[in-house]
């Protein structure tokens, strides 16, 4: 193991601003120098760092085009370093869909990547009604309505558990490590 010190790049891509919340997190449990990043934004060069999570919220049952571009752009750089993944989405609220195996919406995108992630993580995201539009409001009961989830408008749940969160950065701070 090296003694300097290592330098490792989130970037995150955030529907409502609590991707970017997680991002900073996990950059506190890091044992590296971190700059975070938004996928809309000049992206640095990733022979620049020594590792590299990507954190994306899912709409819709979708990520962001942009991310997936990104990824297939850069998989052989992402897959030569260490490397993680996490989503954010209001499916990952119920335990059992933080399995890749039983989570439709991250298994339907890492199989549309070219990228296989070290380490993947997927965290329940923050329901926050009063902050949607309208339209974003009615489509998100209408899902919340079909997955049992809290319809009242007026609900703002959290549902990150944040010491999965914890042991996720952690797990990426084995991999820096190793190097």
């Amino acid at each position: 193991m090296s003694s300097k010190e290592k330098k490792v790049l989130i970037i995150y891509s955030s529907t409502d601003g609590h991707t970017i919340k997680i991002s900073k997190f996990i950059s506190g449990i890091l044992k590296a120098t971190v700059t975070i990043v938004s996928i809309n934004d000049p992206i640095p060069s990733l022979s620049n760092f020594d590792g590299v999570i990507i954190g994306a919220s899912i709409r819709y049952g979708f990520h962001r085009n942009k991310v997936k571009k990104y990824i297939n752009t850069h998989s052989q750089e992402l897959s030569s370093m260490p490397n993680a993944f996490f989503s954010i989405s209001l499916i990952s609220r119920n335990k059992e869909r933080r399995l890749v195996e039983n989570n439709p919406y991250a298994k339907k995108f890492l199989n549309k990547i070219k990228w296989k992630p070290n380490l993947i993580g997927l965290f329940g995201g923050l329901l926050n009604y009063p902050a949607y539009s309208t339209f974003d409001r009615l489509m998100i009961q209408l899902i919340m309505t079909m997955t049992k989830g809290p319809t009242d408008s007026s609900t703002v749940i959290e549902y990150t558990d944040w010491k999965q969160v914890k042991n996720f950065a952690n797990e990426f701070n084995s991999q820096i490590d190793a190097i």
